[in-house]
């Protein structure tokens, strides 16, 4: 049975032959490897093309985004199988191996592996340890779950999807250019009938670089972020309206006005109406020791609107 890895790159040529590598590296033989060179303009193209494994394959088009990225290298898989593997991460040798022997036993299931940051030059830098996200269970339980604290962490590559629930889920949203994988992944979890926890699927995560898409403050990317969690927790609530599955998406999105405010008042008014409806958050503000002291004093807004004048 065929794995499809898909590597959506842009400008990140000082990573990815080494995440190439991790791919081309896998105990499991039945692979085809599909890296997106989405616009870059540094050596990117370059080192991807330094690898000459037959089972490698490159698409170069003119930058679109990371989901056009990710479509493109969908359209042109074959694999039974998915992975959308990020061009500065790292999997561990034997994760397509045990990711495929689980999935062959769980009909309709997602499998889901281990994932630790590392933020120097060498992967297995990265700590591994135990979470609580670490288990079998059923999409809405484990979403609902995950979302309560507003924090989830899943990274896109600690995931091996049968392609059948991606086709019926759909692919990944091209209006949305940041958090675009919570959108997706939500949506495409609630296809599958299980997720399976697979222990030893390691996946690197490279952490603390500045240019990632993640750290992106303009305009269009908080608009994106705003849709994307407005998307995501109306997939959640569309699948089950109860209210563990209410109190969750009201915790996820009030983490929205918490984090950008005083900024994008108009899309934090939008946001709180939508918690409001939901029945309101019990969510605290998220922030170090110094912001939580002062909000005790002065309150959560006044102790924002501080912590962002010292961080300039």
């Amino acid at each position: 049975m065929k794995v499809s890895i898909l590597i959506p790159c842009f400008n990140a040529e000082s990573f990815v032959a080494e995440t190439i590598q991790s791919a081309l590296d896998q105990s499991y033989e039945q692979l085809e490897i599909i890296v997106v060179d989405d616009g870059s303009n540094d050596g990117s193209a370059e080192q991807i093309a330094k690898h000459s494994d037959p089972r490698l394959q490159m698409i170069s088009q003119s930058n679109r985004g990371h989901s056009a990225a990710v479509n493109a290298a969908f359209a042109r898989s074959t694999g039974k199988y998915i992975k959308y593997l990020d061009a500065d991460d790292v999997i561990s040798p034997d994760h397509i191996t045990l990711q495929v022997e689980r999935l062959n036993a769980s009909s309709g299931a997602v499998a889901m592996g281990e994932w630790a940051r590392f933020y120097s030059d060498d992967p297995y830098d990265a700590k591994f340890v135990s979470r609580e996200m670490y288990r079998d269970a059923d999409p809405v339980e484990w979403l609902a779950s995950e979302w309560l604290d507003a924090r989830p962490m899943t990274q896109c590559g600690a995931f091996l999807i049968p392609r059948e629930i991606i086709e019926q889920s759909g692919g990944w949203d091209e209006e949305l250019t940041l958090i675009d994988d919570f959108e997706f992944f939500t949506r495409m979890l609630l296809h599958a009938k299980q997720i399976v926890f697979t222990p030893g699927a390691k996946l690197h995560y490279r952490s603390g670089q500045s240019e990632s898409l993640s750290g992106r403050k303009d305009r269009k990317s908080i608009e994106s972020a705003y849709l994307s969690l407005m998307r995501g927790t109306r997939h959640l609530i569309s699948t089950e309206n109860s209210a563990r599955t209410r109190r969750a998406s009201a915790n996820l999105l009030q983490d929205f006005v918490y984090t950008y405010y005083p900024l994008h008042a108009d899309l934090r008014n939008l946001v709180r109406a939508r918690v409001e409806q939901l029945g309101g958050s019990d969510l605290e503000p998220d922030g170090p020791p110094r912001f939580h002291h002062l909000r005790k004093l002065t309150g959560w807004r006044l102790a924002r609107r501080v912590q962002r004048l010292m961080g300039r």
